[in-house]
């Protein structure tokens, strides 16, 4: 039975657990379990390269000035 798992609908209004969701479903691709921890869950997150580090980068000069 693969039932999917049910949201509080307060949960649905709330505007952080909105953010929150949305960057998990973004990177949810990304992740990519070891061989040996299949069953388990455990694993690492992909990159994407070089452009994320320098979008992090440029954000973080930005909200500092």
């Amino acid at each position: 039975m693969d039932e999917k798992p049910k949201i509080d609908p307060k949960l649905l209004e709330d505007p952080v657990f909105r953010r929150v969701l949305a960057d998990a479903l973004a990177i949810q691709d990304r992740f990519a379990a070891e061989p040996v921890y299949a069953k388990t869950g455990k694993g690492y997150l992909k990159s994407v390269g070089v452009s994320e580090i320098e979008a992090a980068k440029r954000a973080l000069k930005t909200a500092a000035e």
